[in-house]
C-alpha cells in the first residue's frame, strides 16, 4: 500500500513538472510586438492619438493586422479611453480625442497617452507610453517669396515659441510633397521661427495658380507631429488643353498618327505581299512541273 501511495506521489509530481515546463513553451512560442504611441495635430484643429504595431519577421519589422488596441490619456483608467480600436492594414490605429475628455485635456499643458495590448493566442501583452506638450504651428509669407514658419509651446496658460523644433516645409503633391528648395528640414531660433526661401518657380498650381504649402513637424519628442497646410499664389495657373479631337496615341482609331497608320499599313501590306509572293511560286512549280512531265 505503501508503495502504491509513493508511486501516485511521484506520479503527480511528474505532472507537475511537465505542465509547469510546457506553460512557459507556450508562452515562447507568442510573438512579440513593437508598439508606439503618439500625437498627431493638424491644421491646429484636429489633434488624435495613433498607434502603431509591428512585428519582427525574418530580420525586418511588419506592419500586424488586426491587433485590440486601447487607448488612454493620461492613465490606462476606464474613465480616460480614448478609443478601443483595431489596426489596419498598415498597423496602425488612430482615435481622436473625445468631448468626454476635453476637460481633462484643457487641464493641463502636458499630457501622456497610453496605448495596450493586453494579448492574444499568437502575440504577448504590449505596452507603449508618449507624454507631450501641447504645441501649435504657424505659417506666415515674407517678401521675395520667403516663407516663416513659427513653432508655439502652450505654458502657463500661454504660448510661447519653441526652440530648436526641426521643421520640413515642402509643396503638396499627389505621389510626395516636395521641398521648397535644396534643403530638407530647418530648425527653429530662439523665437521659434524658420525661414525658407521659395525656389519652385512656375511648379503647377490650379487654375488660378494657387499651390499648397506645407508646413511638418514630424515624430517630434516633445511635441508629437504637427501638420499644417497654406495656400498661396505662387504656382504656374493651369490651362486645360482638350486635345481629343486632334491626332494622338490615346484619341479614337480615326484620329490616330500618320506615322502610326504608315507603319501599321506598310507592315500589313509588307506580310500580306510576302505570303502572296510565295503562294504565287508555288503555283509556279507546281505548273512547272506539269510541263517537264508532258
Amino acid at each position: 500500500m505503501k508503495r502504491i501511495d509513493k508511486c501516485c506521489h511521484y506520479g503527480l509530481l511528474l505532472l507537475l513538472l511537465i505542465s509547469g515546463s510546457t506553460a512557459p513553451a507556450q508562452d515562447s512560442l507568442k510573438g512579440d510586438l513593437n508598439m508606439t504611441v503618439g500625437y498627431v495635430l493638424e491644421n491646429n484643429q484636429v489633434p488624435y492619438v495613433l498607434a502603431h504595431v509591428q512585428t519582427k519577421v525574418n530580420r525586418r519589422f511588419r506592419p500586424v493586422t488586426g491587433i485590440p488596441i486601447k487607448l488612454y490619456l493620461n492613465s490606462d483608467s476606464a474613465a480616460n479611453l480614448v478609443g478601443q480600436l483595431l489596426t489596419d492594414d498598415q498597423g496602425k490605429a488612430a482615435s481622436t480625442i473625445p468631448g468626454a475628455l476635453a476637460a481633462t485635456w484643457g487641464k493641463t499643458d502636458k499630457h501622456r497617452f497610453v496605448a495596450v495590448f493586453t494579448g492574444d493566442e499568437k502575440f504577448n501583452p504590449a505596452r507603449a507610453e508618449a507624454t507631450v506638450s501641447r504645441a501649435k504651428i504657424q505659417i506666415d509669407t515674407l517678401p521675395d517669396k520667403k516663407i516663416a514658419v513659427q513653432i508655439f509651446e502652450k505654458k502657463d496658460s500661454s504660448w510661447v515659441p519653441a526652440k530648436g523644433v526641426d521643421v520640413s516645409i515642402s509643396v503638396k503633391r499627389f505621389g510626395a510633397n516636395l521641398n521648397v528648395n535644396e534643403t530638407a528640414t530647418f530648425s527653429t531660433d530662439s523665437t521659434g521661427t524658420v525661414t525658407a526661401d521659395f525656389k519652385r518657380n512656375n511648379i503647377p498650381g490650379d487654375k488660378n495658380g494657387n499651390i499648397t504649402i506645407v508646413a511638418r513637424v514630424d515624430d517630434n519628442d516633445q511635441y508629437g507631429t504637427l501638420v499644417l497646410e497654406k495656400a498661396l499664389p505662387w504656382g504656374a495657373p493651369f490651362v486645360y488643353k482638350d486635345d481629343f479631337q486632334k491626332r494622338s496615341l490615346y484619341a479614337t482609331r480615326n484620329k490616330a498618327p500618320i506615322w502610326l497608320l504608315f507603319m501599321s499599313y506598310f507592315m500589313a501590306i509588307s506580310v500580306w505581299g510576302v505570303l502572296l509572293w510565295l503562294i504565287r511560286n508555288l503555283f509556279r512549280i507546281r505548273k512547272l512541273g506539269l510541263t517537264a512531265q508532258d
